[in-house]
């Protein structure tokens, strides 16, 4: 029987090393932005953008905050106690294995690219993906690579019809030699006339837990990434990078338009100021460059500069996590000399990009939820989890099993989401996780002050520096 061919490395799920690329946007064709928004775009060299980090919040078993660091460092937030160093114990166990795409019965064609999401706390030392010819005899086994996020995958080709399975075989870098995993066997059929993909998509029912958005649809458009420096020090002398996600939303209003985020994306609690230099690029996913290079002349939709962010008080106030209920925040677009970059339909975002609608209503626990954002380390996918929403405290909508990582924060929580038209409701938004665990908490929208805060950024004028503080109590 003639074997698999393999084809070279996944080049094209290698996560981009996020410091390459070129820097200086430019306003493209008749549209020229401001002075002020078209210095925005040309502040964000390649250097600034290499050296700018996820906005990543945790909290610790301690019920302390922390802000970990694309290395997996935690550095303390609002406080100086340093992170508690984990308990040392004997390592037995192989690694965690998920998300095997194909999924039991699945029907692919003659190529198809095998992932599967491969965890553990020493560390990987090797990933093999084996393939069961359909006589249940014949096996091939073949070597995977990391391509980011723990996501492992290699791309096959010389399928024949059948029906066929495969497993995975996983070892970690625990001492002696670690401890190997094996996966039980999924079964998938192969037609090669016509039928299957090529992996990716954004289906509903099982629980995701990270995975590429390649469905399309309205979010694609709305959802973009967000650059901002913040102050790293309480006299505001030296300002970081930061990188995170958002929404392009529906509003009324008619001079801007407005983008939902998290607040700790909008506003720094611990130092009491509001971002600069922020910059919005929406749809970054399908720019044509080989990745976030903040030149918004490759860019579909091009970049946006808003005038100005909007928080609730309650959050600016306190100090993270004692402002976990109020982690959600707008960014205001003027309407116009906003955009820079490649030449769009309207200088407005809100009809240049798609927009989402916002929902203020209680959404159903227990119903199926799609979180996206943009993951700081698989640039410039967008990507996202999804599974059956619960509940974490009073304050918090909670995603067990979702792995997205630093850079997504403030990406939209969606519920239901229609996947044909790739568009739904958001209710919530990407906020925190816990320092040892997975799981994704978002901020209620309904029963708290978010909706009066949306129309606080739909009318108010700044009332402090670069933003407008909302007392909606």
């Amino acid at each position: 029987m003639r074997k698999l061919l393999r084809i070279s490395s996944v080049a094209s799920l290698v996560a981009l090393t996020v410091g390459a690329g070129t820097a200086v946007p430019s306003s493209g064709g008749a549209q020229r932005a401001e002075p002020a928004a078209a210095a925005v775009a040309r502040y964000w060299t390649a250097e600034k953008r290499a050296q700018a980090v996820p906005r990543d919040l945790r909290v610790d078993a301690r019920g302390l905050g922390y802000l970990r660091l694309p290395s997996g460092a935690l550095q303390p937030y609002g406080h100086g106690t340093p992170a508690a160093k984990p308990i040392a114990e004997a390592d037995t166990t192989g690694p965690s294995v998920t998300n095997m795409d194909p999924g039991s019965d699945a029907t692919i064609g003659s190529a198809y690219t095998f992932k599967a999401t491969v965890t553990d706390a020493s560390g990987i030392r090797s990933v093999s993906f084996v393939i069961t010819y359909p006589d249940n005899v014949t096996t091939q086994s073949f070597k995977a690579s990391n391509t980011g996020n723990d996501v492992w995958a290699v791309s096959l080709q010389g399928f024949s019809n059948g029906s066929w399975k495969w497993h995975v075989v996983a070892k970690d870098k625990a001492p002696r030699g670690g401890n190997t995993t094996t996966t039980s066997k999924v079964s998938f059929t192969v037609d090669t006339s016509g039928g299957g993909g090529g992996g990716g998509g954004g289906g509903g029912g099982g629980t995701v837990t990270n995975a590429e958005w390649t469905s399309g649809g309205a979010l694609q458009a709305a959802i973009g990434r967000i650059y901002f420096e913040m102050p790293a020090n309480s006299k505001k002398t030296r300002w970081v990078g930061y990188v995170c996600s958002g929404t392009a939303v529906t509003d009324t209003a008619g001079a801007v338009s407005i983008i939902l985020t998290a607040a700790h994306c909008v506003y720094d609690d611990a130092y009491k100021e509001f971002a600069r230099n922020v910059l919005f690029i929406p749809d970054q996913a399908h720019t044509l460059g080989s990745g976030t290079d903040l030149n918004c002349d490759n860019d579909p939709l091009g970049c946006w500069a808003p005038s100005h962010g909007v928080v609730d008080s309650d959050w600016a106030s306190r100090t993270w996590p004692n402002n976990i209920p109020w982690d959600y925040a707008y960014y205001v677009v003027p309407t116009a000399g906003a955009h820079s970059g490649t030449p769009t339909a309207s200088e407005s975002l809100e009809v240049a990009a798609d927009t989402l609608a916002v929902s203020f209503d209680p959404p159903a626990v227990g119903d199926f939820t799609h979180a996206l954002g943009y993951s700081y380390n698989q640039d410039p996918k967008l990507v996202y989890c999804a599974e059956n929403m619960g509940t974490e405290g009073s304050d918090n909508w909670w995603l067990s099993q979702c792995q997205l990582s630093g850079g997504s924060s403030g990406g939209p929580w969606i519920q239901p989401l229609n996947t044909s038209t790739g568009s739904g409701p958001v209710i919530s938004v990407n906020s925190w996780g816990y320092t040892n665990s997975p799981g994704m908490a978002g901020p209620k929208l309904s029963g708290s002050s978010a909706q009066c805060v949306f129309g606080d950024a739909q009318t108010k004028t700044p009332n402090t520096t670069r933003g407008y503080l909302s007392s909606c109590n």
